[in-house]
């Protein structure tokens, strides 16, 4: 173990030291003050000077000791606390002005403070003009890449990814490596991937490759940008639907052709006989060659059939064809009736369907008007009927139902607004589908059915989820190789996980088990508010009530969850290549390495709690709550005792010290390491 660092003593030992040398000191003086009135037995004024002058010496230590706390040792507390916010965030509150006989220090440091926040802002100012036009790029990098549909993926020379879009977290939604800062072969783990890479070519020519990601294949294009020190866009798209439909549709046609070739070359060469035999004596042979015209064309019609099934079964998978929630067309379609027109009633069920929704839009929005001019009728109801492996479309007014010499009119309307100006038939024949009219069982209304595939999702489509703060940091590219020597690296370099957990006691090696891991990633001394890891854990056994009161969470709340074995691996993947940090970080390494957990956390630890008592020996209080009263953090409301509420405070906690750290030269991970070292005791592996 690391010997402490020679400096002050603490304030509880000078405390204890004050206290007993002013009790000795009066003790001596009594013993000595009994000793003499015995031997001299003085009477009146002369006794009470003897007993007087005996205690004074352990009274003026203690007065003076009194005298000097007030005066000078508290308010030299009160600024070291104060300097310490100051170093941390220069717009801290000032909750300490100096006092006793630092008071005169008021005027200076108030002007010192003053001076530095006026510089700040100076250099704000000069900063804000270039900031805004950095700020409209990225707000307009940002919009482009919110709604671009296509996964983009952007890494630096070291293979830490710069840059995501969300169509890049939907694609990798279950997957723990997608993060700013980690590496791309934590996400896409291939080989060829990686062959790719170091293949590239530095001109931005791009280069395809077939990537496996769990049951998919993704098709990634890979360019090098010029100029940019290494770095490679990867645009992903998923292959997987592609190459089902060239083995299975696709297959089906290649089948196909060779046949339908055949036997056209039969039919052209039977009929090329028949025009060549004489008109007598031929009989026979003309029969034979007749009944070969017959067999092929037999075939011929055989196979066209089939094709024709094959191509619209094509139809109904291509990439247009997308699943649709209902509620979500008909709110679409109301959208684009004009003001004043006919207007529509969602009733029934929503459900999923497959379609074309501009299409399908054109569609509806023309067969409405044709209803509208018809009936005469302004207001329809639409409703979703589920058939068999089909889902029925239905605009439902009070009347009639349409003729399908009617219907028959409408269907060869062209839709102008749509390429090539398909005619309503064709964009309903691509749905594989067509439009027919029937009358309600109640008499009094008609619908006009449109059937469309099905799919077997169910449920509404979950809510959208709004953007990521963080999904781009471009000053990744600047941190040193990962493979670097990490003791070297600068702290602000590091990236950090800071984590807490929760756990059903405090006797970790007598059983009690985690329940709750919450942690937050620190990249380039910032927080990112997106990259966060939560998770609830079944230890297995019952959550005592004792534990139930501090952290809340009860037996109901972990029912369900991951067992160890397999929240702790992903825990492990979430943290990569990052250094951790925690609070008290001996108790909360020993939550996550039970002796069954079957994972190790071999990397750095940097804990908050040795590194404020190694910075401020002298001062009490370096628990978590007393630290964040001291730097002025704040836990959001019903967040304290929960694992990513603590956190979070923990990571801000970090670049508060981190401020004052470096002050001290303490600039690389090996510097604070030995820092670190200095400041641990036995009781950290049970502080909280």
């Amino acid at each position: 173990m690391a010997r402490r660092r020679p400096g002050l003593p603490r304030r509880q030992t000078l405390v204890g030291l004050w206290l007993l040398l002013s009790g000795v000191s009066l003790l001596g003086g009594a013993l000595f003050a009994l000793w003499l009135d015995g031997l001299v037995q003085p009477r009146g004024l002369a006794r009470w000077a003897l007993w007087l002058g005996s205690f004074s010496g352990g009274g003026t230590i203690f007065l003076v000791g009194l005298l000097l706390e007030r005066q000078l040792f508290t308010p030299l507390r009160h600024l070291q606390v104060q300097l310490a916010r100051l170093v941390a965030n220069p717009d801290a509150r000032d909750d300490y002005p100096p006092e006793g006989w630092l008071r005169g220090l008021g005027p200076d440091l108030t002007r010192i403070r003053e001076a530095w926040r006026d510089d700040r802002g100076r250099l704000a100012n000069a900063r804000a003009e270039g900031a805004r036009s950095a700020a409209r790029i990225r707000q307009e990098l940002e919009a482009l890449l919110q709604v671009l549909d296509t996964p983009l993926l952007l890494c630096d020379r070291h293979r830490r990814l710069l840059l995501f879009n969300p169509a890049a977290e939907t694609l990798f939604e279950e997957a723990p490596g997608l993060g700013l800062g980690k590496r791309l072969e934590a996400l896409l783990p291939a080989a060829s991937l990686e062959d790719a890479l170091t293949q590239l070519p530095e001109d931005g020519s791009p280069r395809e490759v077939l990537v496996p990601c769990g049951e998919r294949w993704l098709r990634a294009t890979l360019r090098r940008i010029p100029g940019s020190g290494g770095e490679t866009l990867l645009t992903l798209v998923d292959a997987t639907a592609a190459w089902a439909s060239e083995l299975g549709t696709g297959a089906a046609l290649a089948e196909l052709l060779p046949a339908l070739r055949r036997h056209g070359a039969g039919l052209t060469s039977a009929a090329d006989a028949l025009s060549h035999l004489p008109r007598d004596g031929a009989g026979e042979l003309q029969r034979r060659l007749e009944r070969v015209v017959d067999e092929e064309g037999r075939s011929l019609a055989d196979h066209l059939e089939r094709l024709g099934e094959t191509v619209e079964a094509l139809q109904r998978q291509a990439e247009r064809l997308a699943p649709l929630w209902s509620n979500d067309l008909w709110a679409a379609l109301a959208e684009r009736l004009p003001e004043g027109g006919p207007t529509i009633t969602p009733i029934g069920m929503p459900a999923w369907f497959k379609g074309d929704a501009p299409a399908l839009l054109e569609v509806l929005q023309a067969l409405l008007a044709h209803l509208v001019e018809h009936t005469g009728r302004s207001r329809f109801d639409a409703e979703v009927c589920l058939g068999n492996k089909r889902v029925y479309l239905d605009l439902r007014w009070q009347g009639r139902p349409l003729t399908e010499e009617r219907l028959r009119g409408w269907r060869g309307e062209r839709l102008a607004r749509l390429p090539l100006s398909p005619t309503l038939g064709e964009v309903l024949r691509q749905h594989a589908s067509d439009a027919w009219s029937l009358a309600d069982p109640d008499g009094e209304h008609a619908r006009l059915r449109l059937p469309l595939p099905a799919l077997e999702r169910v449920g509404a489509p979950r809510p959208r989820t709004p953007p990521r703060p963080e999904f781009h940091d471009f000053g990744i590219a600047e941190l040193p190789p990962p493979d670097a020597e990490l003791a070297a690296r600068p702290l602000r370099a590091l990236e950090i996980v800071a984590f807490d957990t929760e756990t059903t006691g405090l006797e970790l090696r007598a059983g009690a088990r985690v329940i709750s891991i919450g942690a937050c990633r620190i990249v380039n001394a910032r927080l990112l508010a997106s990259e966060t890891f939560d998770l609830r854990v079944d230890p297995g056994r019952a959550i005592p009530p004792a534990s139930t009161a501090i952290h809340g969470l009860t037996d109901e709340d972990v029912a369900g969850a991951p067992p160890p074995a397999v929240a702790l691996p992903r825990f492990r993947d979430y943290i990569g290549d990052a250094v951790i940090l925690a609070h008290n970080a001996a108790f909360d390494l020993l939550a996550i390495q039970p002796p069954d957990g079957g994972v190790r956390f071999d990397m750095p630890v940097l804990d908050t709690l040795l590194i404020s008592r190694a910075l401020d020996p002298s001062l009490d209080g370096h628990d978590l709550d007393s630290l964040a009263e001291r730097y002025g953090l704040s836990f959001p409301p019903g967040s304290r005792h929960t694992a990513l509420g603590d956190a979070r405070v923990t990571a801000e906690l970090w670049l508060s010290l981190l401020p004052r750290l470096e002050a001290r030269g303490i600039d690389t991970l090996d510097d604070l390491l030995a820092l670190q070292a200095s400041a641990f005791d036995r009781e950290d592996a049970s502080a909280s």
